[in-house]
């Protein structure tokens, strides 16, 4: 080993632990990018399905495609869902705006891959229909949202809506099943470092007392 490589030492699971530990986890890499592709994968598909029934279908067309249970149904939506706050459109622009800012923020602190998937959709899901609220008429920030997949008796949506809605979903049983955000390895080698850091005080202990006792 080489005199530069020892005074550098190159990052491992050790320098990860320490980082944990002392309330810095460390960027995964490989969540990270699970994380991103998920959110891409969620905003491709609402803007490229929402280009597409825009292309095809004019506002308030109906389209069969499972006879009594599932039809295309193009109608633009300034409020959420079921049409609700339809005067408040540039509040639900704000909310989205602050959720994908918030959802940034977290990233650098995921060490799951179901997490990193959860907050992807989510993330795309709100990155879709933000985009509608700020670049559709009939104004910027106050845009109409895109909505086109109907059931019977139930909300009109996009695949935005699906991506917000199958987020939120795996964020609840993550919280529920006690998954933590940073991963169960990161907060296990973080208590790891903790009882070894105990077990070395412990042993330090009685090496004090000893010195203290020789002075005398």
């Amino acid at each position: 080993m080489s005199e530069n490589s020892q005074q550098h030492p190159s990052s491992g699971p050790e320098d990860a632990t320490d980082q944990v530990a002392a309330g810095r986890p460390p960027l995964r890499w490989g969540f990270l990018w699970t994380w991103l592709g998920f959110a891409a994968l969620a905003y491709v598909c609402d803007q490229l399905t929402k280009l597409w029934v825009t292309s095809t279908m004019v506002e308030g067309q109906t389209t069969p495609v499972i006879p009594g249970v599932l039809q295309w149904y193009f109608i633009k939506n300034s409020g959420a869902a079921f049409s609700i706050g339809e005067g408040f459109t540039w509040f639900f622009t704000l909310v989205m705006a602050a959720v994908a800012v918030f959802i940034v923020v977290l990233a650098r602190r995921i060490g799951s891959a179901w997490w990193a998937i959860g907050l992807g959709l989510l993330l795309g899901g709100a990155l879709g229909n933000l985009t509608d609220r700020l670049f559709r008429p009939p104004s910027f920030g106050m845009g109409h949202v895109v909505d086109f997949i109907s059931f019977p008796h139930f909300a009109i949506f996009n695949m935005a809506d699906m991506g917000v809605v199958g987020g939120v979903i795996t964020i609840c049983l993550l919280t529920l099943i006690g998954v933590p955000l940073g991963g169960r390895a990161a907060v296990a080698a973080a208590k790891a470092k903790a009882a070894a850091d105990a077990a070395k005080a412990e042993e330090a202990g009685p090496e004090v007392e000893r010195g203290e006792s020789s002075d005398d």
